[in-house]
């Protein structure tokens, strides 16, 4: 259930949140009163979740941001001061995740560096733009989106060591903020129903089986966990890791369903 006035007052900026699960934070967030900017390399995706958002009602801005570019990522920060009056909240959704080569030796460079780039270092590069408004508000909260790729191994080598980095990243960049009063968390979630999956609903039938508690999840999932590290109900939680994945790495599913075959 959401709250109309939880983040009444507070600048947002979202990366990655033209869709999935970007998208449905900054629905979340501006639905409990919060002014978002809505920012993603494809400037129409972002300008289609901020369009339904104000057609609600609701407080929401679009900007074209690259988080693998510094300088658009400093004019992304500027912008959210400007159009929310101030940046309270950074939600880190930006995202790119190549397939891997069949053999692990055939990987080629460009992969590995576009994959850490825009996961890892592109939410470096909004972490640090940000801070210092963050700290300046005097509520500041860094909510990034890892995944359980960095966890265990669900293939992907490039995208899951920028995950298990960003885990790295949110405990280090904590310890640092908490004497300038912002927050920083990490929401990690395991299989998602977003458009990467679209045509592949074989794939998400067989996946389904493996979770504990019998779904997928869907960006709505992540969204409310994000929404609550945000806000200042979770004002005492900085540097965690909330898993959110329907017990997948909580439960060995396949490990009992071979006994119970036995």
């Amino acid at each position: 259930m959401t709250d109309p006035t939880r983040f009444a007052g507070q600048g947002v900026l979202v990366t990655g949140g033209g869709r999935g699960i970007g998208a449905a934070v900054a629905r979340r967030i501006a639905e409990e009163g919060g002014r978002v900017l809505v920012t993603d390399r494809d400037l129409p995706e972002a300008e289609r979740t901020a369009a339904a958002l104000r057609q609600e009602g609701r407080t929401a801005e679009a900007f074209a941001c690259d988080v693998a570019d510094r300088t658009a990522v400093e004019a992304a920060v500027d912008r959210a001061v400007t159009v929310c009056g101030s940046l309270d909240v950074l939600v880190n959704c930006a995202a790119h995740c190549t397939p891997d080569a069949p053999r692990y030796e055939e990987d080629p460079d460009a992969s590995w560096a576009r994959d850490l780039d825009i996961t890892l270092t592109g939410a470096h590069r909004c972490c640090r733009a940000a801070l210092p408004h963050l700290a300046a508000s005097g509520r500041g909260a860094i909510v990034s989106i890892g995944s359980v790729n960095g966890l265990q191994d669900f293939g992907n080598h490039a995208y899951s060591a920028a995950k298990a980095g960003l885990a790295s990243l949110t405990r280090t960049l904590a310890g640092h903020a908490a004497s300038r009063g912002v927050r920083v968390n990490l929401v990690v979630p395991g299989t998602v129903r977003t458009s990467a999956w679209e045509g592949r609903e074989d794939d998400l039938d067989a996946v389904r089986a493996l979770y504990p508690l019998g779904r997928v999840g869907e960006p709505e999932d992540i969204a409310a966990a994000v929404a609550f590290l945000a806000s200042r109900d979770a004002a005492w939680i900085t540097g965690t890791t909330l898993v959110v994945d329907g017990g997948l790495t909580a439960v060995n599913t396949g490990f009992h369903a071979a006994v119970r075959r036995s």
